[in-house]
């Protein structure tokens, strides 16, 4: 890993931390055992843009940002941002654009999502409906957050190379 990488990557995770705790009540949707914070995904989603071992640091600092905020269930749900983060950097790597990768990644979000509170006990309609879908829905807007950051990130990043000639 590259220093820039690494210094972007810790960056990304103390905003990833920094989103539940400071924001998760007042960009906060809750329906038990739901949960979503309006951009949470987002330094998660811009991670993947750097590389897999980024990707995987963010989204394991998000977990422990809703850790701090909303206790084991919702951190455990967080944990699965891993899987389809790393599976998002992979396919960036494999020449998916942003846009592509987050609908590719959406299923495999949402599900591994709903799939980890089924050891909590919660019914059926609790997992597939409320977690499955509310996840779903959560991180399609999230991404239409992170592909705006991520074109402002890329056209100031062209306006800088500007400033170093």
């Amino acid at each position: 890993m590259k220093i820039k990488e690494l210094v972007i990557g810790a960056l990304l995770t103390a905003l990833a931390i920094m989103i539940p705790v400071a924001f998760g009540g007042v960009l906060g949707i809750t329906i038990p055992p739901f949960s979503a914070t309006l951009a949470s995904h987002v330094p998660v989603m811009l991670s993947m843009a750097i590389s897999p071992w980024v990707a995987l640091i963010v989204a394991a600092g998000s977990a422990f940002g809703f850790l701090l905020k909303l206790g084991p269930i919702v951190a455990a749900r967080a944990l699965m941002h891993v899987i389809f983060a790393v599976t998002g950097a992979i396919l960036i790597k494999k020449g998916y654009s942003l846009r592509t990768t987050l609908l590719i990644t959406l299923p495999i979000h949402a599900l591994s999502e709903a799939l980890i509170v089924i050891p909590f006990g919660f019914s059926l309609y609790d997992i597939g409906i409320v977690v499955g879908v509310g996840t779903a829905l959560h991180h399609f807007i999230d991404g239409i957050i992170t592909l705006s950051v991520f074109g402002l990130l890329k056209v100031g990043m062209q306006s800088a190379q500007v400033f170093k000639a």
